[in-house]
């Protein structure tokens, strides 16, 4: 994998899941001007525009959220993988940008650039063990093919 490099290509293999053993439940309030709770409790947020979209900034957004939720996936989808190999991934780190733009069909579309630190490893091995992570990464297989996903590793 090189840096920078999108890695995402149309995919042809079926990443559904088989069997659903987790559902985790959201409501929005008043769209990007309003709140986010979860079902249990756990989530009670304040949304707002982000200022470069011509909001406040008095809140968390959307594309905040799923950065959250898309690093910590993966993160788990890395240790994952590590533990199967045989690696300790402690102090391993990944870090999520979302970005937000218009698309070409007037609409709006997502790009997310996953940043990955793996300082034990060497590149050659921290390289084969995030390719694995891909594919392992629900987030991953839920956006190959739809958007641009970048990973860099350093």
């Amino acid at each position: 994998m090189t840096e920078g490099s999108a890695v995402d290509t149309v995919n042809t293999v079926d990443t559904r899941p088989t069997k659903i053993t987790y559902v985790a439940e959201a409501t929005a309030h008043g769209g990007r001007d309003g709140y986010v709770t979860s079902q249990d409790g756990q989530i009670e947020l304040k949304v707002a525009m982000p200022p470069e979209l011509g909001g406040d900034g008095n809140g968390t957004n959307p594309e905040q959220l799923f950065a959250a939720g898309y690093s910590s996936c993966f993160h788990n989808a890395l240790i994952l993988v590590g533990n199967r190999a045989g690696y300790d991934l402690t102090g391993s780190t990944v870090a999520a940008k979302v970005g937000i733009g218009p698309n070409k069909t007037k609409g709006y579309g997502l790009a997310v650039a996953l940043s990955v630190s793996l300082p034990v490893l060497d590149p050659e091995l921290a390289g084969k063990l995030v390719d694995a992570a891909h594919q392992v990464c629900p987030y991953s297989n839920a956006t190959r093919g739809n958007i641009d996903v970048t990973i860099i590793l350093g």
